[in-house]
């Protein structure tokens, strides 16, 4: 994983690349990791819903490249799902006001 700023540039299984929009990442002290989430920018459409992937990261040295990593655990992904919950919720709130 390449990023700067609020890009990332994810490799698929296949070996394509792809641009994503980074939307927020966390640490979590209970799983002792790093998270981020993310979509791709390819998304144009703005009536298409966006798929929002999430990832774990171990940051390297520089905080410049870091190795992304499936989300294992059921546990984990209950904990994603609520910190965006939270976030969407916080971003709604913004809009609003």
């Amino acid at each position: 994983m390449e990023h700067n700023d609020n890009n990332i540039t994810i490799v698929d299984e296949n070996g394509n690349e792809q641009l994503c929009e980074v939307l927020f990442t966390f640490d979590s002290d209970k799983f002792n990791k790093s998270y981020v989430l993310y979509y791709p920018m390819s998304v144009e459409d703005e009536e298409e819903e966006i798929e929002i992937h999430a990832s774990s990261f171990v940051p390297s040295e520089d905080n410049k490249d870091g190795e992304l990593s499936p989300i294992e655990t059921e546990e984990e992904w209950d904990m994603i799902e609520e910190m965006l919950n939270t976030f969407l919720d916080a971003e709604g709130d913004e809009e609003e006001n």
